[in-house]
């Protein structure tokens, strides 16, 4: 009775996960989509709780209670700029856990095997061993392989998430950096970790394992190292699909139907992210996993010119005289905190009968959706905010460009430099505009370390400062 409970538990958990992934697609339907997220983690544990061999389940409890409360401590801590390092600090758990759940099923096979050995009986030894006593020799070399890869994705996951955090925060250089060798290291290790999976097969000890894990440690390390600070977006996207085949490994390693399939979920649609946003960064999807992109071919091209700055009083008579304006936000609106001045600023202008719109890039700021969930924060109607391929063709029709914090997305060294880092990436074609201004703090490259042709740009003018001091005054110039 409590396996068919579990198990019907598991299906609606399954579904309501499934229904909160579909709803996340729309802003509408985005906050109902997480309470369906959290319904069904909610149904999922309380069905793990109750269900079969789940003895320890007051020590559960409690773990989930203190883990919930730090959780919950972290969140409110956490500003919406520190965000994807959030994420990829929690990606990071999920690896490290798979890491330790397969480290566990290997003890645990060998704590059974000697038992059975010794002509002992499993029963006082868990679940889980009694699950393991069940197989024959066939399906244990299944689950020999099952905790392997668990282990393996779960180690990349652990280091890459780590070393994206540092990046993500600035603790790490954002560079594009390998080690002598480059990828042949990498496929060193790779090697390195097949042949301890056959090792592994063939003996079942601990050594491969043990191998495997740290060469793993150091695919994740490398790949993440060779990834410059302009593509991080894409490498958040890819380790989110990275932990949800972990989560799915460790499913198969605990045999937990549920846990197979929300990381399934996770790991394909992180995957379908990843590749969307290649697509729009003009990257090879393969070359993304095998973290073989981030790194120029050869010198930059020199940028000429001088950037020419602009006081908060030339600004507003330019955007008085518009009538269309196209407002492009990047990471430096967030850290500036500055949505709500550009919300303000849109409805004014709006009031005057002005075109205003939004340009969003793919990948602007360090988070898919970075931007338009702070838009949507700031209140900024949803119909006026327009993805790249939308409004692209309408900036040489455009009066005034306003870009706020953004270097990357509208570099146009994408186009005209070859050996750009981010060369062939679509970026936001601005600087066709009429007049463009950039809110920007000063005159350094930015997070990346990428130069910008755009600030030296004749029709360009620098509008310098901390973007919300800014628009602060700009809007005392703009009733």
């Amino acid at each position: 009775m409590e396996f068919g409970f579990t198990t019907a538990a598991y299906v609606v958990a399954a579904v309501l996960f499934i229904l909160s992934l579909g709803g996340l697609s729309g802003q509408e339907s985005a906050k109902r989509a997480v309470w369906y997220g959290i319904a069904g983690m909610a149904l999922a544990v309380f069905a793990t709780l109750i269900g079969p061999g789940s003895g320890l389940w007051l020590l559960s409890v409690l773990l989930i209670a203190a883990g919930g409360i730090i959780g919950y401590m972290v969140a409110m801590r956490v500003q919406m700029t520190e965000m994807p390092q959030l994420v990829a600090a929690m990606h990071s758990l999920v690896g490290l856990a798979a890491v330790f759940v397969g480290f566990i099923a290997h003890f645990e096979i060998g704590n059974v095997a000697a038992a059975l050995a010794a002509g002992e009986s499993t029963k006082d030894m868990g679940t889980f061993a009694q699950l393991i006593a069940k197989k024959d020799a066939v399906e244990i070399n299944i689950l020999r392989v099952e905790l392997f890869l668990g282990i393996f994705i779960g180690a990349i996951t652990f280091t890459g998430s780590v070393i994206a955090y540092g990046k993500l925060a600035g603790k790490v250089t954002s560079a594009a950096t390998k080690l002598p060798g480059g990828h042949a290291l990498n496929a060193a290790a790779a090697v390195v970790s097949v042949i301890a999976l056959i090792w592994y097969f063939t003996t079942g000890g601990f050594l491969p394992l043990a191998i495997m894990t740290l060469a793993a440690l150091f695919i994740g390390y490398h790949l993440i190292m060779g990834i410059g600070g302009a593509d991080m977006p894409v490498v958040v996207s890819m380790l989110n699909s990275y932990s949800g085949w972990a989560a799915a490994a460790i499913g198969f390693s605990l045999g937990n139907d549920l846990l197979i399939v929300v990381g399934a979920l996770v790991g394909s649609s992180g995957a379908i992210l990843s590749y969307i946003m290649c697509k729009a960064m003009n990257r090879h999807f393969v070359s993304v996993i095998l973290g073989g992109f981030g790194g120029s071919t050869g010198p930059a091209m020199e940028v000429e010119g001088e950037q020419i700055a602009i006081e908060a009083d030339g600004v507003a008579a330019s955007l008085e005289d518009a009538d269309s304006v196209i407002i492009i936000p990047g990471y430096g609106m967030a850290v500036a905190q500055a949505q709500q001045n550009v919300a303000e600023l849109t409805r004014r202008l709006r009031a005057k009968g002005k075109e205003v719109r939004f340009a969003i890039h793919p990948v602007a700021g360090r988070l898919p959706g970075h931007m338009n969930v702070l838009l949507a924060e700031a209140k900024v109607p949803y119909d006026i905010v327009m993805e790249m391929d939308e409004i692209n063709e309408d900036f040489p029709e455009t009066d005034v460009a306003i870009v706020i914090g953004s270097n990357d997305i509208v570099n146009p060294a994408a186009q005209e430099d070859p050996n750009s880092p981010i060369a062939g990436m679509p970026v936001l074609e601005c600087w066709k505009a009429k007049q463009v201004f950039v809110s920007k703090r000063g005159q350094g490259t930015g997070y990346s370390g990428i130069e910008n042709p755009l600030f030296f740009k004749e029709n360009t003018r620098m509008f310098y400062g901390d973007a919300k001091a800014s628009l602060d005054k700009l809007l005392t110039m703009i009733d």
